[in-house]
């Protein structure tokens, strides 16, 4: 009898799940994702920073998967999960399953100050990418307009909250976009004067690495300009800026890098989860309670190796999806299921051109070598060769002529109103 596995979740470990159920005999997959694109999220701060355009680190999952006989693709988003029928609510309608893997990620989490949001957009989707550029050169073009030196100063001033991998990076492009891309492009203004500012609640920044290299990492941030607010917590965000503590940083952009939380599902029944709403697995990765259901990526909470959570980072969803696929056919064939095991590849994160600290093992290194490590990693892990070759043409061009070619402010507004002008909004010359 042909198995129904029901996949929802196009990124990492719901696309490694489904190409390890590829062409198996007797199983069926259907893959539903809220986007028709698989979206590489190490390069979305490339994307937010002009260094890439959305279409380098995206690919549609159709395509990826059309080798595949026995996989179908939908779009859809998840509503609710009925363990008991077997079978997920959709906005299109309501799909059964012998076998379900829940893997549809993370959102920023504002710690219950939802209302931040909006004047401080994560990054996690094309969408939040795109409007942090747009927030971000809008920002040049509004100091080049004003005439008050005050306000000028507000919007050359950005805040990066967070300091884990995201924020280093966000915070890194930003103080090298100012110092060399922009440099000679403004007549009244002086790019090199912006001010950006790294905040992060804990005692140092990158907390997951080593004290050795998050020092080198401070110091290359430092010489891009970047100032760094460690221990330090941020009580208040709206239009005119931040407030930590008693300090009050007026800015007209600030980005947000500080939390995850797992994307909240509806279930017939009761589900254990941690604090940022991760399910809690077994060490097969199943639910407790309800061995055909599995959980992989930011979904879940694997406390069976280290008694903390595993991070959440494409490696780690990428190994779980590929077990769990490897499971699921294992007990079709009748085996006995597997404890999941997380190889440690390393971690690493960029600062800017030529700035990177890597640590692999007991091995630590940073600079212009780590650098290139980082930028080989992550065009092997993109999908397909037009993607890789686009990433590295533009990766060169930005890298010998400082130059970033995706430096396009796009509006949100795309109506004409009523009387046929276009809104004044899409018009603004922003």
């Amino acid at each position: 009898m042909t198995k129904q596995v029901l996949i929802i979740g196009g990124g990492f470990a719901g696309l490694n799940v489904a190409k390890t159920l590829g062409k198996a005999a007797g199983v069926e997959v259907t893959i539903v994702d809220r986007q028709n694109y698989h979206l590489f999220q190490p390069l979305l701060y490339q994307v937010a920073m002009a260094g890439l355009s959305p279409a380098d680190i995206a690919a549609p999952i159709r395509s990826m998967l059309s080798s595949y006989d026995n996989i179908r693709v939908l779009q859809g988003e998840a509503q609710r999960i009925d363990v008991d029928a077997r079978q997920v609510e959709f906005d299109f309608g309501v799909l059964g399953y012998d076998y379900l893997v829940v893997a549809c990620g993370a959102s920023h989490s504002y710690f219950g100050n939802d209302q931040w949001e909006q004047h401080a957009p994560g990054l996690k989707t094309v969408a939040q990418a795109t409007e942090i550029r747009r927030r971000v050169l809008a920002a040049y073009e509004a100091a080049e307009r004003a005439d008050n030196p005050d306000e000028q100063k507000r919007q050359l001033t950005f805040v990066v909250v967070g300091g884990g991998p995201t924020g280093v990076e966000l915070a890194g492009a930003i103080g090298e976009m100012s110092r060399f891309t922009l440099a000679k492009d403004f007549k009244r203004i002086n790019p090199r004067l912006t001010r950006v500012i790294l905040v992060e609640a804990g005692p140092r920044i990158l907390p997951m690495f080593s004290e050795e290299s998050a020092s080198r990492a401070m110091r290359d941030l430092e010489n891009l300009g970047v100032q760094i607010w460690t221990s330090t917590m941020v009580t208040r965000v709206d239009d005119e800026g931040v407030v930590m503590g008693e300090e009050n940083v007026r800015a007209a952009t600030v980005l947000w890098a500080a939390g995850n939380e797992a994307a909240r599902l509806e279930w017939s029944s009761p589900v254990e989860t941690d604090n940022r709403g991760r399910l809690v697995v077994a060490a097969d990765l199943s639910l407790p309670n309800q061995s055909n259901v599995f959980a992989a990526g930011d979904q879940a909470s694997f406390l069976h190796q280290t008694e903390q959570p595993l991070p959440g980072t494409a490696p780690v969803a990428m190994q779980q999806g590929r077990f769990i696929g490897k499971t699921i056919l294992g007990e079709i064939a009748g085996k006995p299921r597997e404890t999941f095991h997380f190889v440690d590849k390393g971690q690493m994160a960029t600062i800017g051109r030529s700035r990177a600290v890597v640590e692999v093992g007991k091995y630590r290194f940073a600079g212009w070598f780590a650098w290139v490590t980082w930028l080989v990693v992550h065009i092997f892990y993109l999908t397909g060769f037009k993607n890789r070759f686009f990433v590295v043409l533009s990766w060169a061009w930005s890298y010998m002529t400082f130059r970033r070619g995706a430096r396009l402010i796009v509006e949100k507004e795309w109506q004409k109103e009523a009387g046929g002008e276009p809104a004044a909004e899409a018009i603004h010359a922003e």
